[in-house]
């Protein structure tokens, strides 16, 4: 039987629309609206368009959303100088920066300087921290992606092993952190499986649920798959592709042909695990905004 397949954008639309009612009676209950910032050093084509859909979202869900845009040219300094500014604006209670940056930019020093409680990619390193531990912070938000379609398509995580393929800080180390702590929509057995993985298939093949975010188009095959198994793919790959009027078309880490077959569910690439990202980006910001109202009331 063809694997249940996950829509992720459908998904996402119901998520953000809960959002959109959480953040309008939160408005309604302290007068403050939810505000993001995104910090954009550039002209990167793609990073506009991410820029421009995270901006739309935002706005849709009746958040405050400021674009700052500065020069491809632009110092450290000057960066560094704009991310103050918004860490001292109490009407923006989450910041991002747009990766990646210019060359002659060190982005992880960059982000470095957002304050922790604004920090809605969950970058800082007391944030990553508080993820390894367990501990309230902001949860990346391909990751934190990727927990509510587990959590929302009921897919049992207790006592079951998950493969992850992919060791990233942004992506494959924060979800081992997740799914192996204990609690509810957690206390799985994790094995984070990289580059020098001996036996890859066979590690994949004995997974209950396969995550894939390692970048490589259709690494995970349906031969690699156990029969029934959930898999995740994060991936996003351009490929060539003659017959599409760009020239190129997308697709994920999963060779999706193959593994519809096998699995039991399955994300799409385009429509599964990205649409959930910007959804979670506006968790994150809404509860920013929380704990801000909190800390000007006590």
């Amino acid at each position: 039987m063809p694997a249940t397949l996950i829509d992720g954008k459908a998904l996402a639309e119901t998520i953000r629309a809960e959002i959109a009612a959480e953040a309008a009676a939160f408005e309604v209950e302290t007068s403050i609206k939810p505000g993001l910032a995104d910090i954009l050093v550039g002209d990167d084509p793609a990073s506009k368009v991410y820029v421009r859909n995270k901006a739309k979202a935002a706005t849709a869900a009746g958040f405050r959303f400021d674009t700052v845009e500065l020069p491809g040219d632009s110092t450290a300094e000057r960066v560094a100088g704009e991310i103050e500014r918004l860490n001292q604006d109490e009407g923006i209670h989450g910041i991002l920066m747009q990766l990646p940056v210019p060359k002659h930019l060190d982005g992880d020093a960059l982000v470095r300087t957002i304050a922790v409680e604004k920090d809605v990619d969950g970058l800082n390193p007391t944030n990553v921290g508080k993820v390894a531990l367990g501990l309230p912070g902001f949860i990346p938000c391909t990751p934190k992606g990727v927990m509510e379609i587990l959590h929302r398509f009921n897919i049992e995580t207790q006592g079951r092993k998950v493969v992850i393929v992919g060791r990233s800080n942004l992506v494959g180390r924060p979800l081992s952190q997740l799914l192996s702590q204990k609690g509810k929509g957690a206390d799985a057995t994790v094995c984070l499986c990289h580059s020098s993985t001996n036996d890859l298939a066979a590690e994949v093949r004995s997974a209950d649920i396969v995550i894939a975010a390692v970048g490589i188009a259709r690494l995970i095959t349906g031969e690699m798959v156990k029969p029934g198994a959930a898999v995740i793919d994060v991936g996003i790959n351009q490929i060539a592709d003659p017959s599409t009027k760009s020239g190129t078309r997308l697709v994920g880490d999963v060779d999706f042909e193959s593994v519809k077959e096998v699995a039991g569910y399955l994300t799409p690439v385009p429509g599964g695990v990205g649409p959930m990202t910007v959804a979670m980006l506006l968790s994150n910001g809404l509860w920013a905004a929380r704990k801000a109202a909190e800390k000007d009331n006590r």
